[in-house]
Order: structure tokens, then sequence, then C-alpha cells
């Protein structure tokens, strides 16, 4: 049974580094399904045990937010507010840092794939009736999100887990990430300027992009409801039950059916989390995990220090995704101090702008914008993701060993 599972384990992750398999129209959701269903076939888990294996909190979590970012996709905020944006600037330079702040500020607050999900169909049809070339906007886009949802414990799912595993308190881990993210956007909006420079296109005209409307009181209160779920961050209770209260609030309304609001959750996100929980389980039962970690601890090479971290990190993302690493690393690393999992949600978050695979939000970005007759390619995105993803990790190093979080 032990070689079954590892086999199965080791054909799982693959297919997370292909993103499917050849010949099939499977794509990682679908995979990791297969694998855990497999697993209980063969009575390698029972369902106790999958049961057991789930993170329910990071799984409420994250719905939780999927309904708020719900409710304001809902009110028309999305595609006002990317319309607002292709519209607003007179200049690529100041379009392009418009891009960067509000991608980055609404990611680090709501999760960066919802943000980048509702805002790029929008975004491409603004910046194509202006005549401008959308790619290096979209790749600001993308790197801007990732760079901002750092900031924050909820801006994207393997900080929400990093988070419930280590039990981080909301505001701290802002006190921590906020700087080395900011830094990132910084390097963002530089990195994108440089590459692109005399490349962007002339704004000519607004084009005839239909105004989109915008409900404001749903608007508002998606608003208030995000501020209270801050202060809730400060109170003395469970970070799951504040999101999923917020929620339930959301929910009751007059104008918004909860049918439409639950049909704009992510279930495929949460449906790959839930396997991946399982197979992890399940790799541990047989022992081998542990084994590998007491090695590694042995030959000091457990990843609590920077040059162990940051090329994992860099690997990992960049191979089979920042999720899937991130619980796969969490599975195998039972007790990591409280500064590594800061550097972990810096690290491999930050690290997922170096190719075009490297994270949820890069992906969705190349479909979406795909699906808007913009296309995006691996090396256009690679000139712009290797530096952006490798001065930003640099910088997330050097403030985690100045703030004495991480050794080196």
């Amino acid at each position: 049974m032990t070689l079954f599972i590892l086999l199965l384990f080791a054909a799982t992750y693959l297919g997370m580094a292909l993103g499917r398999f050849p010949g099939l129209r499977i794509d990682r959701t679908g995979i990791a399904l297969v694998a855990a269903i497999l697993l209980l076939a063969v009575g390698a888990l029972d369902t106790g045990q999958v049961v057991e294996a789930v993170d329910f909190p990071t799984i409420f979590i994250l719905l939780g937010l999927m309904i708020l970012s719900a409710q304001y996709a809902g009110s028309g905020f999305y595609d006002w507010c990317a319309l607002r944006v292709a519209r607003a600037a007179n200049s690529p330079a100041r379009l392009l840092a418009v891009i960067v702040a509000v991608a980055g500020g609404l990611s680090a607050v709501l999760a960066n794939d919802v943000v980048v999900f509702a805002m790029t169909p929008m975004l491409c049809a603004g910046l194509l009736a202006r005549r401008l070339d959308a790619r290096p906007y979209l790749i600001a886009l993308a790197g801007a999100a990732n760079a901002g949802s750092a900031a924050t414990v909820i801006g994207n799912p393997q900080n929400i887990l990093i988070g419930q595993v280590g039990h981080l308190d909301f505001w701290r881990f802002l006190g921590v990430c906020a700087v080395p993210a900011l830094a990132a956007l910084v390097i963002v909006y530089v990195t994108v300027w440089l590459v692109w420079r005399g490349r962007f296109g002339l704004p000519d005209g607004e084009g005839d992009v239909a105004a989109v409307p915008l409900d404001r009181w749903q608007l508002g209160k998606a608003v208030a409801a995000t501020a209270v779920l801050l202060v809730l961050f400060a109170l003395p209770i469970p970070q799951e039950h504040a999101v999923l209260l917020v929620a339930g609030v959301m929910m009751i309304s007059r104008r918004m059916a909860s049918r439409d609001m639950l049909g704009m959750v992510d279930w495929h996100l949460l449906v790959l989390f839930a396997a991946l929980f399982a197979i992890n389980h399940a790799l541990g039962l047989t022992g081998v995990p542990g084994a590998l970690v007491r090695d590694l601890e042995a030959g000091g090479w457990l990843p609590d220090r920077l040059a162990v971290m940051g090329p994992l990190a860099l690997a990992g993302s960049n191979s089979i995704g920042n999720v899937p690493a991130v619980i796969l690393l969490l599975a195998a690393w039972p007790a990591p101090p409280e500064g590594a999992l800061y550097g972990l949600a810096l690290l491999t978050t930050l690290a997922g702008n170096l190719l075009l695979p490297g994270s949820l939000a890069n992906i969705i970005v190349a479909e979406r914008a795909a699906a808007a007759g913009v296309r995006l390619g691996f090396l256009e995105h690679a000139r712009c993701g290797v530096p952006m993803a490798l001065l930003s990790m640099g910088v997330a190093g050097l403030w985690l060993w100045c703030g004495g979080w991480m050794s080196f």
C-alpha cells in the first residue's frame, strides 16, 4: 500500500506541475480529486480520515472571502473599477501606476485570484479601446495582485492556510509583511515600465466601451462588511468565525439572490484544497515525510533559513504552483517556527511572479485576457516576471533577516 500511495502522490504532483495530463482534458483540480477518490477506493484512507485531513477553518475562510467578494462583484464594482482605471490616466506611466496601486490594494483585503478574475476582461476592453497594448498592463495587474496579497494573512489562499496552521494574528502578520509587499509593488511598477518603455502605445480616446452601472447601495454594504471584518480580526475570536459571520450577513439581501452569490464562489479551488489535504495526509500515514524531515533536520536543511527557504519557494511555486507547494510543505513540516511561516508566506507568494504558471492569479489573467482577445505569452511574462520575482524576494529576504524573523 505504501508503494501505491507514493506512486499516486508522485503522479498527482506531476499533474500539478504540468497543469494537465497530455491527451486528457483534466486540470489540476480534477487530478487531485481523482487521486483522493482512488485513495478511498483502495482503502488507503477511510471517510473519517479524509474528514480529519481537511483543514476546515482554511476552507471556511476561503469560502467566506469569496462570498464577500461576490458582494463586490454583484454591485458592479470590479467592472466599474477596471474601466475607470483604464480611462483614468493620460499617460502610460500614470496608468501603469494606477493599475499597480488598485490591484495591489484590493488583493490585500480580497483574495487576489478573485480580483484578477473580475478585473481582467473589462480592463482589456478599456485598454484596447484606447489603442494601448494591453500586455504590459496585464503583467502589472497579475504581478501587483500577487505582491499586494503578500501583505495580509487573507490576501491569497496559501497565506490563509499558513495563518491557520500557525495561528497568526492578522495585524501582526500585516506588521511583518506589509513593508516587503509594498516594496514588491514598487518593483513590479519599475520593472514593467523599464521592460516595456516606449512600447505601450499612445492613448487615443476612450473608444466606445459602454459605461458600467454601479449599485452604490450594494457596494456600500460590501465596504461596511469589509470594515467590520477587519475590526473582528482584532478581537479574540477565530478568524473563520469572523469571516463566516460576515459572509452570512452578505447573503441576507433583497436585491442579490444567494444562488447568484454562491455561483461566484470558486468551488474548484475549494475542492483542490480538500483533495490535496487528503492526499498529503495519506502520504503522512506512510511515515515517509516524517523520516525525511528528521533527516533534513539532522543535516541542517530544514527550510527555517533563507538559504533553504528561498530556492525551495522559487522551485515549488514555479513547478507545482505556490498553493500546492505550501500545502505539501506544511504537511511534511509539522511545527515550523513563526518567523519561517512569515517567510513561507512572503517568499512563495512573491516567487509566483517568476513564470506564468507560478501562481493561479497569473494563469487567470492569461486565460481571461485570451478570451478578451489579448494573448499573453510565456516569454513576454518571463521578461518582467523573472526580475520582479528575484528582486522582490531579495528585498523580502533582507527584511526578514534584518528583523530577526529568519536567519540566512
